[in-house]
C-alpha cells in the first residue's frame, strides 16, 4: 500500500472512531464511546507509523 493511502487509511480510522464517540455520548453508551476511543487510538498510531515511514523514505 502506498504511503498516501496508508495516510488516507488512518485518517479515515480516526473519523470513524470520532463518530462512534459522538454517537455513544448521544446515546449515553459507554461501550460505543469506549470503542471510539480504542479505534482512535489505533488510527492514530497508523497515522504516526505511516508519517514517519514517508520521513524516512525522502532521506
Amino acid at each position: 500500500m502506498g504511503r498516501h493511502a496508508e495516510i488516507a487509511r488512518a485518517l479515515a480510522m480516526r473519523a470513524k472512531a470520532a463518530k462512534l464517540k459522538s454517537d455513544g455520548a448521544a446515546l449515553g453508551d459507554e461501550s460505543l464511546k469506549a470503542e471510539g476511543r480504542r479505534r482512535e487510538t489505533a488510527g492514530r498510531i497508523a497515522q504516526a507509523e505511516a508519517n514517519a515511514a514517508r520521513r524516512t523514505d525522502r532521506h
